[in-house]
């Protein structure tokens, strides 16, 4: 009898160890994936203007995007000028020192965000007629653009 209760006791202890250590690999593994998510949403934001949306059944991780991301994202601007080169502007600010009135002119990231919208929509509206299907909810959506870019123009 004492033998199976001080196996069990073993079985327990070594149950435990294992238990902890399965913990400690699972968190570590989490915030591995959660810091490359995070990382992720911000080259998504910097890069397309707008912010990456988590699945419906998450709803309990709530990200702030942290100074750095607001730095990347305000030289993120500069680049649709030259979308097809994106290693050469960092190149280009460390050789010219004047990178300030760039900086100044830079446009505002909603209002970039707006344009690329405004291409998308009008590239639809071609497919859409070329292929002969209905146009008018893409038309509609285009109007709708147009009209948040004109605000955008009189509020900056």
């Amino acid at each position: 009898m004492a033998d199976v209760i001080s196996d069990y006791q073993k079985w327990k202890q070594q149950g435990e160890n294992l238990r902890a250590q399965a913990k400690q690999a699972m968190e570590a593994r989490f915030r591995e994936l959660l810091a490359e998510a995070v990382s992720i949403a911000e080259e998504y934001r910097a890069d397309f203007g707008a912010p990456l949306k988590a699945p419906p059944a998450v709803t309990a991780f709530r990200f702030k995007t942290s100074a750095k991301g607001k730095a990347r994202k305000a030289s993120k601007p500069a680049k649709p000028g030259k979308p097809a080169a994106p290693a050469p502007p960092p190149a280009a600010t460390a050789k010219t020192p004047s990178a300030g009135k760039p900086a100044e002119a830079k446009p505002d990231p909603k209002v970039a965000g707006l344009q690329k919208q405004l291409a998308t929509a009008k590239k639809k509206l071609e497919d859409a007629k070329a292929a002969n299907t209905p146009t008018r909810k893409i038309e509609d959506r285009i109007y709708e653009i147009e009209d948040e870019l004109r605000l955008s123009g009189q509020s900056a």
